[in-house]
């Protein structure tokens, strides 16, 4: 891999198209980089006045629509602000501001937003193909059909033909898709190639704002990139289809697997699907682990800033988990597991 030549200019420039990155909910202590308990405590929202009104403090947005359940049909005409204590309008406005916002979601009135908004943020797709050519193909052409991404493959050692999928579908698309082959097979078969060292090559290769991990098993059913660059567009470090947390003081094993988090800031994502400020992922990447468990959790604790899983559900299904050998795989796992744990410990 080391002979792949580098010419992207990798962390010296701002990322043009991206809102300052927030980090307000950063613990700041050394060793975990965030806090995993989720954050500082959110603040009580203010008293809704009026549908989309909550929060707002008596300002109202530039543009913004006094009443926009009104427009599909429903209750609540401004006029008629009725008894504000009467807890029984309060709900129905609720209700209403609900019915709408969720009529929008439907006619595609968000996703149609977001793609306007992140239609000049530059995103590219980074693949490590180890095996599996049949799962390679189907994650490669989903990328392809659902978004405007660029897909960066790096072939470790043409294993089961993984490779020549490869090179067929960047002479369908070789504007879409960039292929860089490498003698070198995976670590998990034996060879010299781990997964710290081709992420870090496949980061340097991107010249792209945001760079999205994924996994060869993971296939798109819609557009579902769009989601997790607008996220990052709007502030995150990172976004990603699931979040985790760590199984807490009651079960304080090693082998502990982390737990469900989501939707919403998460203190970690996985690595089959996450989109993250290229910039940021090329400082926090563990370059040093040989293979992909729990060196996914490891990246996410060491960015600084918000990670996110959106609200809305990613069209994105999962083919079969791409095993490997049961030894190596439990060896490596424990020992990327013990430096999450101990990131996590206090300082």
């Amino acid at each position: 891999m080391e002979s792949i030549p580098v010419s992207a200019v990798t962390d010296d420039r701002p990322p043009a198209h991206l809102r300052p990155a927030r980090t307000d909910e950063i613990a700041g202590a050394s060793g975990t980089g965030r806090d995993t308990a989720g954050g500082a405590a959110v603040p009580t929202p203010a008293r809704a006045t009026g549908v989309g009104t909550a929060g707002t403090k008596g300002r109202r947005r530039e543009g913004a629509r006094g009443n926009p359940a009104a427009e599909f049909g429903f209750s609540g005409d401004p006029g008629q602000h009725g008894d504000p204590g009467d807890d029984m309008l309060h709900a129905q406005r609720v209700w209403d501001g609900t019915l709408a916002t969720n009529r929008m979601d439907d006619l595609g009135v968000n996703a149609e937003r977001q793609r306007v908004e992140t239609k000049d943020v530059t995103a590219s797709v980074g693949l490590l193909v180890d095996g599996w050519p049949g799962d390679v193909r189907a994650c490669v052409e989903s990328v392809l059909a659902y978004t405007g991404c660029t897909v960066l493959a790096l072939d470790l050692g043409n294993v089961e033909g993984a490779g020549d999928v490869l090179d067929v579908l960047a002479g369908r698309e070789p504007d879409r898709v960039r292929v860089w082959h490498v003698a070198e097979t995976p670590h998990w078969l034996g060879g010299t190639a781990t997964w710290g060292a081709a992420r870090a090559k496949l980061l340097q290769l991107d010249t792209a704002e945001v760079h999205v991990f994924m996994d060869t098993s993971v296939v798109l059913v819609g557009d579902a990139l769009t989601p997790l660059i607008a996220a990052v567009q709007e502030g995150a470090v990172a976004a990603g289809w699931k979040g985790r947390k760590p199984p807490g003081a009651e079960r304080p094993d090693s082998g502990a697997e982390w737990l469900e988090a989501g939707p919403g800031k998460v203190p970690a994502l996985t690595g089959d699907l996450m989109a993250v400020r290229r910039s940021a992922a090329v400082a926090a990447l563990p370059e040093q682990a040989r293979y992909g468990a729990d060196a996914d959790l490891e990246l996410s604790l060491r960015l600084r800033g918000e990670l996110v899983v959106p609200r809305t559900r990613l069209p994105v299904r999962q083919e079969r988990v791409h095993a490997v050998a049961d030894d190596y795989r439990l060896e490596e796992s424990h020992r990327n597991h013990g430096r999450v744990l101990r990131m996590l410990e206090p300082s």
